[in-house]
């Protein structure tokens, strides 16, 4: 049962901290700079990982990678850079998060339907339902 639950717990625990810092980078910053610093940082981190975790041979495990590391690049600094931009546009933390991540599940709910056949149950289509009606009621 631990090995469902930690990392859902590190996801919404460092999720906290990665909206109370997105929320908080200065407004006079451009954000592609910003991002750059974060990046190199992000690449630092995931090096000394890789070593710390006893692995060798980084450029063989390059070497396995295909596209989906290259386009999770892009896309990583695309979703930061939106939500840096939602931020700047006025966004409450307490709501943005929450419409963001409501409406980024009804979209993955028909994604997995749509591209992975996965089976929608009557419950879940519902709570599609209470999750827009929610986005409406936190007034977005």
């Amino acid at each position: 049962m631990w090995s469902m639950i930690w990392p859902i717990a590190l996801v919404v625990g460092v999720n906290v901290f990665y909206h109370i810092t997105t929320k908080s980078t200065p407004e006079g910053v451009n954000a592609f700079a910003s991002l750059t610093i974060t990046y190199l940082v992000g690449a630092a981190f995931s090096a000394a990982a890789f070593y710390l975790m006893g692995n060798r041979g980084f450029i063989g495990e390059l070497g396995k990678t295909n596209w989906t590391a290259w386009a999770l690049g892009a896309i990583i600094v695309g979703l930061e850079f939106g939500t840096i931009c939602v931020y700047r546009a006025g966004w409450k933390i307490s709501v943005a998060s929450l419409v963001m991540n409501i409406a980024l599940a009804c979209v993955l709910l028909a994604v997995g339907l749509l591209v992975y056949h996965e089976t929608v149950s009557l419950r879940q289509g519902l709570g599609v339902l209470v999750c827009l009606a929610g986005i409406y009621l936190v007034g977005a």
